[in-house]
């Protein structure tokens, strides 16, 4: 699971298919066009997730069919089912791009190690859900760690009970957990400091609007961006609002790919195009007027221009 261009970039197509699997199909297909490295999912058992009475969060309220809807009632109406699952890795794996999704319990987690995911992605909401992150990491796959709502303490919690379950291979994302995530709350610099901190590769799951704070993290050193994808932001549902359409992730993934190229090595010195530029606009001393064979040369008697002064007769001090 790698990007040949650097940045690992992942279409969070999550369950904006809201339950249909044509409408699955139809966002990966849009995610390949854009360029993005993998297209991930999220994969639960409402039941096994949220209790009976549990309310729905202030974002999602908004965007469902009634007020009243608890978080179950709105989960069974985006879960998909294994089959589906197993027919959308392959689908992936046909055109030729990553197939991601998240476990939010054992029984999700287990069958996409079975199906063969070549990681596993860790919602912010698990990452302080310690027998899941146990269980996950017990698979000796690669794990991308979301942190939005933590402390740097609870993601050093996290980190310790992954590597003593077993996980040799962690990239921790920077998030802010609102959908969509006002730019004053971003604070993308906490995605260095993670790096700092724990010394590994680092990332962002961007939940603002536009494709901005996703670039710039991409210039800030993110290894992996991870950004919802919509194929239309008025749909009914709780992510769509706060998702790209088709036009703005391919959009958003030229740019990374841009930002990639224009960072370099970081060795200063010139570049291939600048050096027949050099020639033309760097100065050079000229003679400002003859000069005689053996003749003591003086300031007065040069000039600084640029490029080579053509052969000319001058009597010094005539400019």
């Amino acid at each position: 699971m790698s990007s040949k261009e650097g940045v690992f970039v992942i279409a969070e197509a999550g369950v904006n298919h809201n339950s249909d699997l044509e409408l699955a199909k139809r966002l990966v297909d849009v995610a390949v066009q854009a360029g993005v490295d993998a297209v991930k999912f999220q994969a639960f058992i409402p039941e096994h997730v949220v209790a009976k009475g549990a309310g729905v969060a202030v974002y999602q309220r908004a965007r469902v069919p009634g007020d009243d809807e608890s978080q179950l009632e709105l989960l069974r109406r985006l879960a998909l089912k294994e089959e589906e699952f197993r027919q959308l890795k392959g689908y992936c794996d046909r055109a030729g791009v990553n197939f991601l999704a998240t476990p939010f319990d054992y029984y999700n987690a287990d069958l996409l190690d079975e199906i063969g995911v070549p990681a596993f992605k860790i919602s912010s909401g698990d990452l302080t859900n310690h027998p899941l992150l146990r269980h996950v990491a017990g698979k000796g796959k690669p794990l991308i760690l979301s942190t939005g709502m933590a402390t740097l303490g609870e993601v050093e919690e996290a980190l310790e009970v992954v590597r003593r379950a077993g996980a040799d291979s962690v990239t921790l994302l920077h998030c802010t957990s609102n959908y969509p995530a006002a730019y004053g709350d971003v604070n993308l610099r906490a995605m260095v400091t993670l790096r700092h901190a724990f010394g590994l590769p680092v990332g962002y799951s961007d939940h603002t609007l536009g494709i901005e704070v996703a670039v710039a993290a991409a210039a800030l050193g993110a290894r992996v961006v991870e950004k919802h994808l919509t194929l239309d932001r008025g749909m009914a549902g709780p992510d769509h609002q706060a998702s790209l359409e088709p036009e703005e992730l391919a959009a958003m993934v030229q740019a990374i790919r841009n930002v990639e190229q224009a960072l370099g090595d970081g060795i200063k010195r010139p570049a291939g195009a600048e050096i027949e530029v050099m020639g033309a606009t760097r100065r050079s001393l000229v003679a400002a007027c003859d000069i005689a064979a053996g003749e003591l040369i003086t300031a007065e008697k040069l000039n600084i221009k640029n490029g080579r002064e053509p052969a000319f007769r001058r009597r010094c001090g005539m400019w």
